[in-house]
C-alpha cells in the first residue's frame, strides 16, 4: 500500500468510527450498500456477475473509482449462482434462474419449520437445522434428513448412530454440500482478493459480518410471516423460548466482525416495522431479543448496524435503550428530526435519501434533500449519509450529487 493510500484508508475508517462514537469527524461519512446498481453502472449483466466473480469485482471497482464511498461493499451482494444451483436453493429466484438476466434476486417465503416442531428446534437446533431445515430449503440436500443424532454419539451410542452414515442418500447429500463448499471457497477467495485490492487504493470494507434480528430468524427463515404472526397468538410461550435460541444464533453470526478494520455487523430488520406488529407485540416479542443481540455483539467488540427497512418512528423509544456510542441505526422511513432528538446522544443514525429521488429527481432535488438531512441530523456528529434502502437504480449524476454535496457541505472543520 502506498503511503498516500494508507493515510486515506485510516482517514476513511476513522471518520466512520468517529461518527458512530458520536464525535465530529472532519466531515460526514457517505457510503451505503448497493445491490444491482454497480453492475448497471458498469454495464455488466447481473447474471454474469453472479456466475463470474472476476466480472463482479471489475464492476465493483468501476463503481468505487467513480463514487469513492468512505467504505465499500464491493461485489458481496452478487451472490454466487453456481452453489445455489448445486444445492437446489428453494427460497431464492435469481438472475437467469426464475427472474430476468439483469434483475435483483427475489426471496420466496415458505414454511420451513412446522408449527408443531418448536420443541425439536429448541431442544437441539443444530440437529433440527441439519435434518429438517436444510432438506426443506435445498432440494439436493434431502438426504440429510437421515443424518445421525450427534448428541447421542457418546459412549455406546456411537454403535447405532454411525450406521446412519452408511446411508447412500446421506452421502449423496454430503457430496452435493462439498461441491457447493468448493465453489463457495472460490467466491470468498475472490472477495478476499477484492478487499485487498481496495485497501491498496485506500478504501476499507464496509462490513465485518452480517446478522438478523432474532425474531426474523423465526419469521423469515423458519416459520414465514403467516406462521409467525399466528404463533404469537396461538403459541406465545413457544415463540419466546425459541427466541432465546435464535438470540444466541444472531450473536454467533455477527461475532466474526470483531477485530476487523471496521467491525460493523449489519443487522437487517424485517418484521418489526410498524406494518407488521403492534407496539405491544413489539415490546414483548421483537425488541427484548434484538436488544440482547445488540448488547451481546457490543460486548464482543462489534458495532451493530441496525438496518431498519420499514417505518420505525414509533420504535425510537426502544432504540434509545442501546449502549451509547456503540450502535448505528440506519433508517429507510423515519422522522429524522425526531430520530436526532431521541438518539442524538445515544446512537449514530444514517440513511433516508429516498431511492425514488435518485431515480426520478434532479441533481438539485438531491442536493436539497441532502442539505435538509445534514442541517437536521449532523450537529454534534453522529450522522452518516446513505440512501433509503439498498440501491438498484439511480441516475449516475444524482448519486454523484449525493456524494459530492455531502463531502463539501458536510464538513465539520
Amino acid at each position: 500500500m502506498s503511503q498516500n493510500a494508507e493515510v486515506l484508508f485510516k482517514e476513511r475508517a476513522q471518520r466512520i468510527l468517529d461518527a458512530i462514537a458520536l464525535k465530529e469527524p472532519d466531515r460526514i461519512p457517505v457510503f451505503g450498500p448497493y445491490q444491482l446498481y454497480p453492475y448497471t453502472f458498469a454495464g455488466t449483466q447481473f447474471k454474469d456477475a453472479m456466475n463470474d466473480y472476476s466480472a463482479a469485482g471489475k464492476a465493483a471497482h468501476k463503481f468505487l473509482d467513480e463514487f469513492e464511498p468512505d467504505a465499500d461493499f464491493g461485489p458481496i451482494f452478487a451472490f454466487p449462482a453456481k452453489p445455489m444451483k448445486t444445492l437446489g436453493l428453494e427460497w431464492f429466484r435469481w438472475a437467469g434462474n426464475g427472474v430476468g438476466d439483469h434483475v435483483i434476486y427475489q426471496f420466496v417465503e415458505g414454511e420451513y419449520m412446522k408449527a408443531d416442531e418448536y420443541d425439536e428446534f429448541i431442544y437441539d437446533p443444530a440437529h433440527y437445522m441439519t435434518t429438517k431445515w436444510l432438506p426443506r430449503s435445498f432440494s439436493n440436500l434431502s438426504g440429510l434428513s437421515g443424518f445421525p443424532i450427534m448428541r447421542l454419539m457418546m459412549w455406546f451410542g456411537w454403535t447405532s448412530q454411525f450406521t446412519a452414515l452408511a446411508n447412500d442418500e446421506v452421502w449423496e447429500a454430503l457430496k452435493v454440500a462439498r461441491a457447493a463448499g468448493v465453489e463457495l471457497n472460490k467466491w470468498f477467495a475472490a472477495f478476499g482478493q477484492y478487499a485487498g485490492e481496495i485497501k491498496e487504493k485506500g478504501f476499507p470494507v464496509a462490513f465485518g459480518s452480517f446478522s438478523w434480528a432474532p425474531f426474523d430468524i423465526l419469521g423469515d427463515t423458519l416459520r414465514g410471516t403467516r406462521g409467525i404472526m399466528g404463533d404469537m397468538i396461538r403459541r406465545p410461550e413457544k415463540v419466546l423460548k425459541a427466541l432465546e435460541v435464535t438470540t444466541q444464533m444472531t450473536i454467533d453470526y455477527g461475532a466474526g466482525a470483531a477485530g476487523a478494520d471496521l467491525p460493523l455487523c449489519w443487522i437487517w430488520l424485517h418484521k418489526g416495522s410498524e406494518g407488521f406488529m403492534s407496539d405491544e407485540q413489539y415490546a414483548k416479542y421483537y425488541w427484548p431479543s434484538l436488544r440482547a443481540s445488540i448488547e451481546g455483539l457490543v460486548e464482543k467488540g462489534v458495532i451493530p448496524v441496525v438496518y431498519c427497512e420499514g417505518e420505525d418512528t414509533s420504535r425510537l423509544k426502544y432504540f434509545a435503550e442501546v449502549p451509547p456510542g456503540k450502535v448505528l441505526f440506519h433508517f429507510a422511513q423515519m422522522d429524522m428530526k425526531k430520530a436526532k432528538e431521541t438518539l442524538g446522544d445515544i446512537a449514530c443514525i444514517s440513511g433516508n435519501i429516498p431511492n425514488h429521488l435518485l431515480i426520478t429527481g434532479s441533481t438539485q432535488d438531491v442536493e436539497n434533500y441532502c442539505k435538509s438531512l445534514i442541517d437536521t441530523c449532523a450537529s454534534g456528529g453522529g450522522y452518516i449519509m446513505d440512501t433509503q434502502a439498498l440501491l438498484d437504480e439511480a441516475k449516475p449524476e444524482n448519486l454523484k450529487a449525493m456524494f459530492e454535496f455531502t463531502r463539501e457541505y458536510g464538513k465539520y472543520r
